[in-house]
C-alpha cells in the first residue's frame, strides 16, 4: 500500500486537536502539524500522538501555510484534514482501498458534513461541500488567503457522500463572530485586489439573494431552527463582505476637534 502524509494547520486546538488525529491514525503513515506559535499545548498533544510539529507564522496566508505543509510531507501522497475535522471510518477504510491502488492519475474529493450545536446541517448548502483533500505530492500547491485553491494536475473524483468528513466549523458563537469578522475582511480584499468595488445597489440585493437561496432553494428551512438563524446570519454576512469592499481603501478619519 503506498504511503501518505497527514497534513494539518493548527493554532491553539488543545481541546479538539486529539480527536482529529485519532481519526486519522488508522492509515496515516506520518502526521505533520504546522502549528502557529499556539500559546496552549497544541504543540504537545500533537507530538504525543507521533506528530511531527513544524512552527510557522500563518500571517493570514492560508494558501501559503498549506503550501508549506505539502511540502514538508515525506511520502507520495498527502491527506489534508482541519483541526476541526474527524475522518469517518467509512472514509478512512475507502482511503486505505486507494491508497492500495496508488493511481497517481487522480485526486480525491471528500463530502463534509457540518455540525452546529449538535446538529447535523444537511441543507442549506451545507451539505455535501465537497473539497479536495487526498492527491499526489508531486506537483500540488495552494493558492489563495481565503477559500484557497488546490491546485494540481490530476483529474478530480468525488467519493461517496456516505463516506464524509465531520466537520466542526463553530465552537460556539463567539467562534461564530469571530470567523464572520476575519472571512468577511478577507472575501472584501480578495475582491478589491480582483479590481471588484460595491454599490449601495450591492449592498441591498446580494444579502437578500444569498438568504433566499440558502433557506428557500437549498433547503435550509428543512434544518429547523439553526437552518433559520445560519439563513439570518448568512444575509448579515453578505451584506458586511459587500459593505466592506465599499470602503475598502477608504480613511476612517475621526474629527477631534469642533469647530465653527
Amino acid at each position: 500500500m503506498a504511503k501518505v502524509s497527514v497534513l494539518i494547520l493548527a493554532k491553539n486546538e488543545e481541546k479538539f486537536i486529539g480527536a482529529c488525529l485519532d481519526s486519522v491514525k488508522s492509515f496515516a503513515d506520518e502526521i505533520v502539524v504546522i502549528d502557529d506559535f499556539s500559546t496552549d499545548k497544541t504543540a504537545e498533544i500533537c507530538r504525543q500522538h507521533g506528530a511531527r510539529v513544524l512552527q510557522r507564522a500563518l500571517n493570514g496566508d492560508w494558501g501559503s501555510q498549506q503550501t508549506f505543509a505539502v511540502n514538508q510531507a515525506a511520502y507520495d501522497w498527502i491527506f489534508i484534514i482541519d483541526a476541526d475535522e474527524r475522518v469517518t471510518p467509512e472514509l478512512a477504510e475507502e482511503i486505505k482501498k486507494i491508497l492500495r491502488g496508488d493511481d497517481k492519475k487522480f485526486a480525491y474529493r471528500v463530502a463534509r458534513l457540518s455540525y452546529f450545536w449538535g446538529q447535523p446541517l444537511k441543507h442549506g448548502g451545507w451539505f455535501p461541500d465537497y473539497v479536495t483533500r487526498l492527491l499526489p505530492k508531486k506537483g500540488t500547491y495552494v493558492e489563495g488567503l481565503v477559500h484557497q485553491k488546490i491546485c494540481h494536475e490530476c483529474k478530480e473524483i468525488d467519493l461517496p457522500k456516505k463516506k464524509y468528513l465531520v466537520h466542526y466549523p463553530y465552537r460556539d458563537w463567539e467562534h461564530y463572530f469571530g470567523k464572520f469578522n476575519t472571512y468577511t475582511t478577507l472575501a472584501a480584499k480578495k475582491m478589491f485586489d480582483a479590481g471588484k468595488s460595491a454599490s449601495l445597489l450591492d449592498v441591498i440585493a446580494h444579502p437578500f439573494w444569498a438568504a433566499f437561496r440558502m433557506y428557500f432553494l437549498r433547503g435550509g428551512f428543512l434544518d429547523g431552527r439553526i437552518g433559520f438563524i445560519l439563513s439570518c446570519f448568512h444575509y448579515f454576512y453578505t451584506m458586511a463582505k459587500y459593505v466592506k469592499l465599499w470602503y475598502f481603501g477608504k480613511e476612517n478619519r475621526h474629527v477631534t476637534e469642533f469647530k465653527e
